[in-house]
Parts: structure tokens; sequence; C-alpha cells
């Protein structure tokens, strides 16, 4: 004897689910790998911009009053900003230098 099937009950439909769950671990893990620049301070950019400025990595232009991160050409007039382009410029290459592995 055969029974027509009814219409699921969307309630009841689980389809989907994993789809979302597997969604969700994968923003988290892509969350997980990358840089937070977002709790960088003002006292810790400070420390980092003189680090990359006695590493010649930063050029400060007195006259100016901007910083030039030498390896992109790119001109700041915050270190902060200056900090936390460099965290996410760096970031950057690193994951191109991992893909060319």
């Amino acid at each position: 004897m055969w029974f027509p099937m009814t219409d699921p009950n969307p309630i009841d439909d689980t389809a989907d689910d994993y789809s979302r769950f597997e969604a969700r671990l994968v923003a988290h893990d892509q969350d997980a790998t990358r840089v937070v620049t977002a709790d960088l301070g003002e006292t810790t950019a400070r420390q980092l911009v003189t680090e990359l400025i006695d590493n010649g990595v930063v050029t400060p232009v007195p006259g100016k009053r901007v910083f030039v991160h030498e390896p992109s050409r790119t001109t700041f007039d915050s270190s902060t900003q200056l900090a936390v382009f460099h965290q996410g410029w760096t970031a950057a290459r690193d994951d191109v230098m991992g893909e060319e592995s």
C-alpha cells in the first residue's frame, strides 16, 4: 500500500542546519587567524612606530609632520593609523607568502 507524503513541516526541516553550522565554523576560523588591530592603543602604536623608524621601515618627515611607510610608500599623519596599517600590511604579506610556499 502506498501513502502519499505530505509537505515537510518547516519546523522539522533541518536540511540547512548543517550548512549554516559549517558556515559559522568557517567564519570563526577566519576570525581566529586575522590580526586584531582594533585594540591597538596610542602608547603601543607609538612604540611600534619608533621601532619601525629605528629599523628603517618608516621615515618621519618633520616639516610636514607625517610618516612615510617605505615599503608601501604610503603617508600617514597619525602614529596609530600607521601602526594599524603596518600590522594589516604585514599580515597580508604573511598570507601571500604562506600561499606561495
